[in-house]
């Protein structure tokens, strides 16, 4: 007796080899169909089931590969229980388990049974599995490791034998009649040998005999699920329709003069992910009245310095601009914008484990403070120094260790809660969440975003659930790339250049794919538009300027450290005392530089005074010039001569041309 047979599941096992008492580890199964055959391939019964989720859902990407949404389970399916009491049955009648790559259907099965602690003889039966390296031998399709044929998939085994492919696959049922015909067919050509099906050499005649023309399937009707799960769907969402459309207009109403600002921004600091400038990003914040941008780059806050400084030197500009509009009696119409400091990290289990590939999840950290600032830049120094495999990694035990003034954004679909509602379910999801709350308080926010995607839509609905059961504020974002909507394509080339691949490419998962965002909906949205998306959740819109409110703004930029110079009194300016600055000591440089001058030419030409002018602004707007006067006064320069640190110690005094300018020249600082 051979029982083929197949399962359908909420989705993939974290590790592949974890036994079966691993409850955590295995995914659910939720359909389950098999065939009973005889020796001679005669069917004996054959059995179809959904099966209700008990504590679970099934996940929005396991639903988009086999059709089965967790209302049509629900509606349709019978309990676990009484599932495994009628496998249980078939498997006593059993001699041979049989299907294609069977041993994932075995552990999830296995663990099934293991779960409601039914015994069974399922680990006991003999197994045979129509995908092997004898099966890839016979399919010989390129492609597999160590230089093998790549072991075949059922459509391409189903077409090496048939000449066609099977329509429906991953229906349990349709995978189970594509299977038998495939098994029985490897009977009928003696691709098993005698001892594998455990039979004297008569056998292959009668079956011959019994089956003298290539197998044909018995001629089930499958069920389309993902047909099915739509009506379910499109039932359900016509309940809510009236409900929303009346809450966006009074939505809208409440959002008219309600600041917005993006809080999750990718700047080419985000390297070849994003096409946008620094400067760009700046003045189109500015030029929305918007009242802060963040900068959340993918793991690095290589940017921050550059940021900041562009922010700070843009509301200087508009503070000027405003008191002349204010002294002209106009109305000041200038934005001053506030710095956001962020970085959207990789979280890993273990950002020391580099023996197997995990990137983690994508979650965005914001700094309140300058403390918190230096937390991330922490964080972000041990993700590229220890943590990096593939990508710069940390964990949540470094997150607990630098979480002090930092505000967390639960991420985008890749982020770890939306990405297990997504892929592993509610439970675990909600889980995890517990988990940011306990660390974070009220300085965790659940992102959320409309980029016209389905996987958004299914997973707002469950981050919405959420935040109203544990009291965490919600936040409409924006996954920014790019600055306009037309630049959605240059942005595209970007990352075809990142993985190497051609544009004609199509996007997707898989041998035969690459990467690519999934519209052009990833750009710098108006505070409009994204008021306009959220009408129906307008405290997702209100909520920002909470976080902004809670943010301190301080600068990266500080004054060069050297030892204050001892320059002639006549030199020396009483403005320097009062402010810090230096026009001492460029007073003082100019004065012996000209000297030098003299002596090096004699007559001191215009276009010998307009290059050393020119010079000493240059070392002036640097804050340098007290590094010239100490090594122009010390006898330093003869070390510099005579060490290898020369190159390292002269750079500050050196032009881009890699000489020594009229400036150290004259001064006798440089080396020749």
């Amino acid at each position: 007796m051979y029982l083929i047979f197949d399962t359908e599941t909420t989705g993939l096992p974290k590790s592949w080899n974890a036994p079966i008492t691993d409850t955590d580890n295995w995914p659910r199964c939720i359909q389950i169909a098999w065939q009973l055959h005889d020796n001679m391939g005669n069917v004996l019964e054959h059995n179809n089931f959904l099966i209700q989720p008990d504590g679970f859902n099934i996940p929005y990407d396991a639903e988009q590969i086999h059709g089965i949404s967790t209302d049509l389970a629900q509606e349709q399916g019978i309990p676990l229980k009484e599932c495994l009491v009628l496998f249980n049955e078939v498997l006593e009648k059993t001699t041979f388990i049989v299907g294609q790559n069977v041993n994932f259907d075995l552990n999830i099965m296995g663990c099934e049974f293991h779960r409601l602690e039914i015994s069974n003889n399922l680990s006991k039966l003999p197994v045979l599995d129509t995908c092997t390296e004898h099966t890839a031998q016979l399919c010989q399709i390129p492609g597999g490791r160590g230089g093998k044929f790549k072991l075949p998939t059922l459509t391409e085994l189903h077409n090496h034998l048939f000449g066609v492919n099977f329509g429906e696959a991953h229906n349990a049922t349709a995978d189970v009649e594509a299977t038998t015909r495939c098994f029985l067919e490897l009977i009928r050509l003696r691709e098993f040998s005698k001892e594998k099906l455990d039979v004297d050499e008569d056998y292959f005649k009668n079956f011959s005999e019994a089956n003298p023309k290539p197998i044909q399937v018995i001629g089930l009707k499958h069920i389309n699920l993902k047909k099915e799960s739509e009506k379910i769907r499109k039932r359900l969402a016509s309940l809510k329709e009236n409900e929303t459309t009346s809450n966006t207009s009074a939505g809208l109403s409440q959002l008219e003069n309600v600041q917005f600002a993006h809080l999750h921004n990718h700047t080419q600091f985000s390297v070849l992910q994003s096409t946008i400038q620094i400067g760009n990003i700046v003045k189109a914040a500015a030029k929305d009245n918007m009242s802060a941008i963040a900068l959340t780059d993918t793991g690095n806050m290589m940017a921050s310095f550059h940021f900041v400084s562009a922010i700070l030197k843009h509301n200087k500009q508009a503070l000027a601009k405003n008191e002349i509009s204010e002294e002209n009696g106009e109305t000041p119409n200038e934005t001053i914008l506030k710095p956001i400091l962020g970085c959207e990290f990789n979280v890993c289990e273990d950002h020391l484990d580099k023996k197997r590939k995990d990137n983690g999840y994508q979650i965005v950290l914001l700094a309140k403070t300058k403390k918190g600032y230096h937390n991330l830049a922490k964080m972000s120094s041990i993700a590229f120094i220890n943590g990096f495999y593939y990508v710069p990694r940390i964990d949540r035990k470094i997150i607990e260790q630098y979480k002090e003034d930092v505000i967390v954004l639960t991420g985008n679909t890749y982020g770890e809660v939306p990405n297990k509602i997504l892929n592993v379910g509610e439970k675990q999801a909600e889980e995890a969440l517990i988990w940011w709350k306990q660390q974070f308080g009220d300085d965790l926010y659940i992102e959320l975003m409309r980029h016209n995607q389905e996987d958004e839509r299914i997973v707002n609905e469950t981050l919405l659930k959420f935040a109203k059961n544990h009291q965490i504020k919600v936040v409409a974002t924006n996954n920014i790339f790019y600055l306009n909507k037309e630049d959605a394509n240059a942005h595209d080339i970007l990352l075809c250049v990142k993985e190497g691949e051609k544009q004609a490419t199509p996007k997707g998962k898989g041998r035969g794919y690459r990467y690519g965002l999934p519209n052009d909906e990833y750009y710098f949205k108006s505070s409009d538009e994204m008021k306009e998306l959220f009408a129906d959740i307008p405290e997702a819109i209100a909520n920002i300027q909470e976080i902004v409110d809670k943010i301190e703004v301080f600068s990266l930029a500080r004054d060069v450290l050297l030892p204050a110079f001892d320059i002639p009194s006549e030199f020396q300016s009483k403005e320097d005392l009062e402010d810090g600055g230096k026009r001492g000591e460029n007073n003082y440089l100019k004065h012996i530089t000209f000297i030098g001058a003299k002596k090096r030419y004699g007559e001191i030409t215009e276009s010998i005074k307009e290059r050393l002018n020119f010079e000493l602004e240059v070392i002036e707007n640097t804050g340098y010039p007290g590094y010239f006067l100490i090594v122009e006064d010390m006898d330093l320069k003869y070390v510099f001569k005579k060490t290898k640190f020369n190159s390292l110690l002269m750079a500050p005094l050196r032009t881009e041309q890699g000489n020594g300018g009229p400036v150290t020249i004259i001064a006798d600082i440089d080396e020749k």
